[in-house]
């Protein structure tokens, strides 16, 4: 029973620390999009699942579409 208690708190640790990890790497929700048709950065809402735009627009992308004109 000692072994066991000693290891424990470790295992738990190492466990949590993997709770964290695996939620940062799969929470990509916060990062900004960019609509392909007006180059405008947005970021996908999961409670309404819409998209809230952020007035700002991708230069590259805009360059790009000035160039296919």
């Amino acid at each position: 029973m000692e072994l066991f208690s000693s290891k424990l708190p470790i295992l738990l640790i190492l466990v949590l620390i993997g709770i964290l990890l695996l939620q940062f790497i799969t929470n990509d929700s916060d990062r900004p999009m960019i609509d392909s048709e007006t180059c405008e950065l947005y970021i996908q809402d999961s409670q309404i699942n819409t998209k809230k735009y952020l007035n700002e627009f991708e230069p590259k992308c805009l360059e790009f579409k000035n160039l296919n004109k």
